[in-house]
């Protein structure tokens, strides 16, 4: 009987709070036996520490948008007059042409054209990828700048992740999930196992963490706190351990603020390369992230040292 994959989703209620420099250092220490995705395709960087060779590279097509042929074109100005987003634009020899900047490929102007003059061309706004890493298979994407439907790609990516731990037998996906509480997250969230929320000591940190809690317990996910930079701010600190006592979910544990942190960045590397003496408090981390994920079956995965 195949064993059911479990969705480890690392989150944060806003973007730069260390919730991918996290991701790196977990990944490390389940070095080979995880497949890791990077969902947090509007902004990817995961790749830069995990340095994946690319296997595979598709495109990622979502969404349409209109164009006139201009040779089939009656100049009736129908498609003008329908469109709500304003699109389509009268030029002064009197023809008409859709702005792919406004155009939101709603389909309005197509339907009602006399002459079934605009085409509807499906977009590519993205690529996605599968690739090795020394850590273990990597499934990841890369939207292009200005593009919509993040969350499809979102799911895609998992997606993808799922059938590569199926392929390798690998009982858990690590997923560096998108920032924020919107479509992407929601995306990378629903029917995953666990959620790992990572925070900074802040008042505005406190906001993000109610936030984007409230949007797990929607889910139903049991969720575990992180605290990165946390001793910026041990009062603050002390707030969000609170806030995890008072609705029962799990304080993994904190993290100082450090320039080693940054200077691994730097230097293209998880924490628990650069610095292996930070492996313990990762791991303690890690051994709390798997328990949440096999509250039923012991986890039988080993937590590797570099």
């Amino acid at each position: 009987m195949q064993t059911k994959t479990k969705e480890i989703v690392i989150v944060s209620g806003k973007g730069g709070t260390g919730k991918t420099s996290i991701s790196a250092a977990l990944t490390s220490l389940l070095q080979g036996q995880v497949v890791i995705a990077d969902c947090d395709v509007d902004a990817a960087n995961l790749h830069i520490l995990l340095q994946p060779k690319i296997q595979t590279e598709q495109p990622f097509k979502a969404g349409y948008q209109a164009k006139i042929r201009q040779s089939e074109c009656t100049g009736c100005g129908l498609c003008a007059q329908k469109c709500r987003f304003e699109a389509i634009i009268h030029r002064q020899d009197d023809s008409f042409q859709v702005d792919p900047i406004f155009c939101e490929g709603c389909g309005v102007c197509v339907y009602f054209c006399p002459e079934k003059a605009i085409d509807f061309v499906q977009q590519e706004c993205g690529k996605w990828m599968l690739s090795t890493t020394k850590y273990g298979p990597m499934a990841h994407a890369h939207l292009h700048i200005g593009a919509e439907n993040s969350g499809k790609l979102v799911s895609l990516v998992r997606r993808q992740a799922k059938e590569l731990a199926q392929q390798n037998a690998k009982e858990y996906v690590l997923v560096d999930g998108p920032p924020g509480i919107g479509c992407p997250v929601i995306a990378a969230l629903t029917g995953a196992d666990v959620a790992v929320i990572v925070v900074e000591p802040t008042l505005s940190g406190l906001h993000d963490l109610q936030r984007i809690f409230r949007l797990i317990k929607h889910f139903k996910l049991p969720a575990g706190i992180i605290v990165n930079k946390w001793d910026l701010n041990p009062a603050l600190t002390t707030q969000i351990k609170d806030f995890t006592t008072k609705h029962q979910e799990s304080f993994l544990g904190q993290i100082p603020y450090h320039q080693d942190f940054a200077t691994a960045l730097a230097e293209l590397t998880p924490i628990t390369e650069y610095k292996p003496e930070y492996q313990d408090t990762f791991a303690d981390i890690l051994r709390q992230i798997l328990d949440l994920a096999n509250s039923k079956n012991k986890s039988k995965i080993t937590i590797g040292r570099l």
